[in-house]
């Protein structure tokens, strides 16, 4: 399994999602991201804002929504 590093920060949200669940790698090309925490979804939506985080530059992507998991 090749671990890659992060390149967004996710913004917003839920306070149940941890520090480093903010940080993840996406494809250069998306710009929305659907995350499953538990029974629902959080989705974020890239913006133009770049953060620095330990000398690497990460894309933000701000908390739009929630949606729940059909039973």
């Amino acid at each position: 399994m090749t671990i890659t590093a992060p390149n967004v920060l996710l913004r917003g949200g839920p306070v149940h999602l941890a520090e480093e669940d903010r940080m993840r790698h996406v494809a250069e090309e998306q710009s929305y991201l659907k995350l499953l925490t538990g029974n629902a979804y959080e989705h974020f939506r890239a913006t133009q804002e770049t953060v620095t985080h330990q000398g690497t530059t990460l894309r933000v992507f701000d908390w739009e929504r929630r949606t729940y998991v059909a039973e």
